[in-house]
């Protein structure tokens, strides 16, 4: 690529996005221009690659409002009140967006849809390629089993995680929905205690758990009389979400607007 594409970070200092710093330079078609943390962060001020060994020449900053003038690129995986003003932000200086970003209310998620009329926006609770296989599978054996099979979504996640359940987990369980033609806010379970009584037919069940460094792993259990199908992905570190996320800037490289996902980056949306 004769011009790299111009990337921000936001988060830089954190787990995931020192994993994006790294994924970043080991890319000729990228170049890092900007790196983003709050204002308590204890490195503000130092090379963006230090905490992983690398000169990058980009310090971390804070001041994001300038910051974002120097790239064409924003990747996000921090929070949603965070998120909904770097949206603004984007829109304001032209700046496409990738966004991991999870948690996000009916309303935030409006205002996402509506800024991809002016940008374009990748918009993923998970950037793996495994994980957005696996929507892709979910979907296939939904198509077969949902009469028959109950369904059941369980996640896993490290302790420091603050939203139940996942948004990949939401995401499964929209794919789940979609196909048997089921309304997730009627038919999902998200709690059960007590005497829950029979299991009704057509739930779609959620268990979470929260404990120690679990990256993420999440299953999706097929349950019939006989026989259970269990599809699962298992993240080992988070250079996977990083990987999807370099995939995402190079697909909005040839999109002006619009609104994406991570089924559009790897063309899963038309197998």
């Amino acid at each position: 690529m004769k011009n790299p594409l111009k990337i921000v970070i936001v988060g830089a200092s954190g787990k995931m996005g020192q994993t994006l710093i790294k994924q970043i330079l080991a890319d000729s078609d990228l170049l890092l221009t900007g790196a983003v943390d709050q204002r308590s962060c204890s490195i503000l001020g130092v090379d963006a690659g230090s905490l992983i060994g690398i000169k990058t020449g980009v310090i971390i900053d804070d001041d994001f409002e300038t910051v974002i003038k120097k790239g064409d690129y924003l990747i996000d995986f921090t929070r949603p009140e965070a998120s909904i003003g770097y949206l603004e932000a984007c829109i304001k200086n032209n700046v496409k967006y990738i966004l991991g970003t999870t948690g996000f209310s009916d309303e935030e998620k409006q205002k996402i849809s509506q800024a991809a009329k002016d940008i374009s926006i990748c918009f993923a609770p998970n950037m793996s390629v495994g994980v957005n296989l696996l929507v892709s599978l979910v979907e296939d054996a939904t198509k077969v089993l949902h009469e028959d099979f109950d369904m059941e979504i369980i996640e896993s996640h490290h302790s420091e995680k603050i939203d139940a359940p996942s948004g990949t987990a939401i995401r499964l369980g929209e794919a789940i929905a979609k196909t048997a033609n089921l309304n997730l806010k009627k038919n999902g379970v998200f709690h059960r205690e007590g005497n829950t009584n029979r299991r009704k037919n057509n739930e779609i069940g959620f268990s979470t758990i929260r404990g120690g460094d679990i990256v993420g792993d999440h299953t999706v259990l097929f349950a019939g009389d006989g026989e259970r199908i269990e599809l699962t992905h298992k993240a080992g570190n988070r250079s996977t979400f990083a990987i999807g996320a370099i995939k995402a800037v190079k697909f909005l490289s040839n999109h002006d607007a619009g609104l994406f996902d991570m089924m559009d980056v790897l063309n899963l949306k038309n197998k």
